[in-house]
């Protein structure tokens, strides 16, 4: 006869051959009470109808990227974190004013309908050093975001690859035999040093021209003017930033001198001084653009000052709406790359009822893939 277990701590429920076992007259077939009471000890509770299952992509059927990316949200780990990253964007593209409850003295939805999420879009200049420039670069073109924000390094390595390309190299590249040939290693990247000799021949015009105007026009040059500058002069469709300056999308770099630009900008104080770049109309306008928005998204790739930049952006207005940060930062020695949505939300930089996600994952992994389901199903759809 079979023996139901009755022992409310038992996960069995149902004919139990290991309390049968420990219920044996015969010492030798008798479970060890304590492993029994160690191992069965929890009162299972079902989890809430509709919870999605774990399952994985069928490769037994045709699998195209769409049809896989359709699976990460089951498949657990990051994976299912990229999958909801996927959502959280495709809910920031596709928000419109005509969502919200109307007021009486609101505008027609027609109108309303017109009003779409403001999107920072954040990244560091390793997103540029490598092929993730060409999902940026897709961006800028169809004007899908509302401003980026990157360091000194994501502009200029932009404009050396309109002329020279970076090369694929390897990490264990030997530092010191690169040096001696006049090579500079980014990860498992290699950039000649002769790209950044190009550009400082490119440049250095480019910022006569600018003091010619300040003097001359008076006019007020900012970190996203330079950029704008530069992205004019460059008149080259491979280009981010000839592609922002086309659809005047703004180029937010609050670290404009932590890199080539600033060597550049070293140089020409010596050769023609009086090239001010200023800093603070830039905090404004990024903002104000931040105070202005019916709703507001963040996408940073990366952490430090271009992650803190958006945030503390979106902090002016009681946190952003909508939040994908993508990083394998830690937060456990309080980087801010490693800072997890919920401490942006402490900060007020994150909506306390807002639904962000974190994928901890090199970004050139994460991100085009992101792209391919968000921002080109966009322009695909012409909404």
């Amino acid at each position: 006869m079979d023996i139901y277990c009755d022992d409310l701590q038992c996960i069995a429920r149902k004919p139990c051959s290991i309390h049968q076992a420990a219920q044996s007259t015969d010492s030798t077939d008798k479970v060890p009470q304590k492993a029994l009471n160690a191992v069965l000890t929890v009162n299972p509770e079902d989890l809430p109808k509709g919870t999605p299952v774990v399952v994985g992509p069928n490769f037994d059927s045709c699998v195209t990227l769409d049809s896989l990316m359709q699976t990460f949200n089951t498949v657990g780990f990051q994976a299912t974190q990229l999958g909801r990253a996927v959502t959280e964007v495709n809910r920031m593209l596709k928000w419109r004013q005509s969502d919200e409850p109307r007021d009486e003295d609101d505008e027609p939805d027609h109108v309303r309908a017109k009003v779409k999420c403001t999107i920072f879009l954040g990244y560091t200049s390793n997103m540029i050093s490598c092929g993730v420039r060409e999902c940026l670069r897709y961006i800028a073109q169809h004007k899908l975001v509302s401003c980026f924000v990157t360091t000194c390094g994501g502009i200029e390595e932009d404009f050396l690859k309109c002329w020279n390309p970076h090369y694929i190299g390897d990490f264990s590249l030997n530092g010191r035999e690169l040096r001696l040939k006049g090579q500079n290693r980014i990860a498992n990247l290699v950039v000649p040093n002769k790209n950044y000799c190009q550009f400082e021949d490119w440049i250095m015009p480019i910022l006569d021209a600018m003091l010619d105007e300040q003097k001359r026009d008076g006019v007020r040059w900012t970190p996203s003017r330079l950029i704008d500058r530069l992205g004019k002069e460059i008149n080259n469709k491979d280009s981010v930033y000839y592609w922002a300056h086309v659809n005047q999308i703004p180029v937010y770099c609050p670290a404009i001198t932590d890199g080539s630009i600033g060597d550049m900008l070293y140089f020409h104080s010596f050769r023609n001084p009086g090239l001010i770049i200023d800093l603070v109309d830039d905090i404004r306008g990024i903002n104000d653009q931040a105070m202005q928005a019916e709703k507001s998204g963040m996408i940073i790739l990366g952490g430090g000052v271009i992650k803190h930049h958006i945030c503390n952006a979106n902090l002016m207005r009681n946190g952003a709406d909508f939040s994908v940060f993508i990083n394998t930062g830690s937060d456990y020695d309080g980087s801010d790359a490693g800072a997890p949505p919920d401490e942006a939300v402490s900060w007020g930089k994150i909506k306390i009822d807002a639904m962000p996600v974190k994928v901890h994952c090199d970004a050139s992994i994460a991100f085009p893939l992101l792209v391919s389901q968000t921002f080109v199903k966009t322009v695909q759809s012409g909404e």
